[in-house]
């Protein structure tokens, strides 16, 4: 991106502005009417003067800011229509000039086309959703959810994030219209919803909403007869509480109850995954004897996995993951060494490609135990290209307790190189 690309853009920006009759206040009172349209939780509750702050950087000739993904979802929602409220996409419309201005700012190709199927599709038709829904529609959003969920690893946490907000944000109108008895596929689809959510919501780091969200997943599913959904959820909400608070007793108390409502439930797959993750806080408060006898719990219960499990995406690939941490909060290196390494061989999909950057840097951690700090720092590497892929939270705070750990290599040519790698690829970015 040229300087004068970042001028042209600028000045794109603000004809945009001006040609609606706006001030820079107008324009961020409807940047954030708009992120509460559409549930944009980070956005909806800004003052306007932080917004407009925000968009005057943007229209600025002698500042380097452009619009963030969050602000290029909402620009791009709000330009699509006219004052009226009337859809204008084609040649020569404000989403055209918008566009245009987002190409010279250096967005990318793929980001822009992204852009315009999020309003040709139109995500914003979901929040004109009547107060029931037929079963086709419902799928169809349950579709949405599982799509976004599968494009994990792939497409960056803040993107799918506004993907899935308009979905939660119907979730709750159509629960309100329900009274507190919801029909099992809404509540199923709701669950889904709000758990992928929080985890979005964890991974671009605001653990309040993540909670919130967390939160009224498990509350929804309890309307569920099956109790592996409320399990499923359970387990994720443990790691996240793990990893934005530290507080083992918290996480270890939501851990228990997923053990007990996945026995309830008809997944081995999720009753595996809770004995697992059972296993890593204690393992983590130092409660051997505990972890191991979860993790044979775990291991039985995945040898009753089959291909047909509705719950499936836990097998014993990702187990190895949770037998090797525990193995190395145990002090076995050998066992961590062995599990972790299999673990990493296995988990190749993209899909897997978030939880392949922890299990990297836990690998890399016992190698440093096992004694080898060179091996240590080339695993590092790795890691941190997988990590500056998908954008994932716990391995990149991973990494940094892994670099603090070879502190005492600290003159090696090893250890620069990692340095240099960290900062140019998860810091300098």
């Amino acid at each position: 991106m040229t300087m004068t690309d970042r001028e042209s853009g600028a000045l794109l920006l603000r004809q945009l502005r001006e040609g609606r009759g706006w001030s820079w206040a107008d324009l961020a009172r409807a940047l954030r009417d708009t992120a509460r349209q559409l549930a944009i939780a980070t956005l909806m509750d800004r003052q306007v003067a932080s917004i407009q702050r925000a968009v005057a950087r943007w229209e600025s000739v002698s500042s380097q800011t452009i619009p963030s993904d969050r602000y290029q979802f909402l620009l791009v929602h709000l330009y699509a229509r006219t004052l009226a409220g009337d859809l204008a996409i084609g040649r020569g419309s404000d989403f055209a000039t918008l566009l245009d201005a987002l190409r010279l700012f250096g967005t990318s190709p793929q980001r822009v086309q992204h852009l315009i199927a999020l309003v040709a599709q139109g995500d914003e038709g979901v929040l004109s959703i009547p107060s029931q829904l037929d079963h086709e529609e419902i799928g169809r959003l349950h579709d949405s959810v599982t799509a976004i969920n599968g494009q994990i690893g792939a497409v960056p946490f803040v993107r799918l994030q506004l993907q899935l907000a308009p979905v939660v944000e119907a979730c709750r109108r159509l629960l309100t219209q329900d009274e507190g008895h919801p029909r099992e596929e809404l509540a199923l689809l709701a669950a889904a919803a709000y758990s992928l959510a929080g985890r979005l919501a964890f991974e671009t780091r605001d653990d309040a909403a993540a909670e919130a969200l967390y939160t009224e997943a498990t509350e929804v599913a309890k309307h569920l007869a099956d109790r592996s959904h409320r399990a499923a959820i359970q387990t994720s909400h443990t790691m996240v509480t793990l990893h934005a608070t530290d507080d083992l007793d918290a996480a270890r108390m939501i851990a228990r109850a997923a053990t007990v409502d996945a026995h309830r439930g008809s997944s081995y797959a999720i009753r595996a995954r809770a004995h697992a993750v059972y296993a890593e806080i204690c393992a983590r408060a130092g409660q051997a004897t505990e972890a191991a006898v979860a993790l044979e719990r775990a291991w039985k219960t995945a040898e009753q996995l089959t291909i047909d499990d509705p719950h499936g995406g836990f097998n014993a690939d990702r187990l190895n993951g949770f037998d090797g941490l525990c193995a190395l909060h145990a002090g076995d290196a050998d066992r961590a060494h062995d599990r972790l390494d299999r673990a990493v061989s296995t988990l190749q999909s993209s899909r897997d490609a978030v939880q392949r950057g922890i299990i990297s840097t836990d690998l890399a951690l016992v190698r440093l135990r096992l004694g080898d700090p060179a091996a240590c720092a080339d695993l590092l590497h790795e890691a941190i290209d997988i990590t500056a892929a998908t954008g994932g939270r716990v391995a990149a705070r991973r990494i940094r307790l892994a670099r603090r750990e070879l502190r005492p290599w600290r003159t090696e040519e090893f250890l620069a190189e990692l340095d240099d790698h960290i900062h140019d690829t998860l810091i300098g970015r």
